[in-house]
């Protein structure tokens, strides 16, 4: 399956089971190990984990091997590794604490932006 296929595979099973927040970053000229990162927020530990479980159950449809699933236990952060794609879905609080799509060069949604920015200046003392 080709890396745009699969990217549209993956964003439409998120947006099947309401996903929000969904950015998708390339990462070819970034690292050799995956092509691309997708990062997606969902409200609850329980949409958190329906999600991944969606990702997971269309991509075996599609004859995409599941590499590997992680933090399905507690529901906060669920990475779901199909190999040319790495999904990451979180809780809002944790996707603004963990900033992953600084580390890529992606953007992020303007809400995570905002509140990671206001807790920064909590912290700091500025703003």
């Amino acid at each position: 399956m080709k890396l745009a296929q699969l990217e549209k595979l993956v964003v439409d099973a998120l947006e099947d089971i309401k996903g929000r927040d969904i950015e998708v970053i390339n990462t070819t000229k970034l690292t050799a190990l995956f092509d691309a990162i997708v990062v997606a927020c969902g409200d609850s530990n329980r949409q958190v984990r329906s999600l991944a479980r969606n990702v997971q159950d269309k991509a075996r449809e599609a004859g995409v091997e599941v590499l590997s699933c992680e933090g399905e236990e507690t529901g906060e952060w669920v990475l779901v590794d199909l190999g040319d794609i790495v999904v990451h879905v979180m809780q809002p609080a944790v996707r603004s604490y963990y900033r992953l799509e600084e580390l890529w060069g992606g953007k992020g949604p303007a809400r995570v932006r905002q509140a990671s920015s206001g807790s920064v200046e909590a912290a700091t003392g500025e703003g």
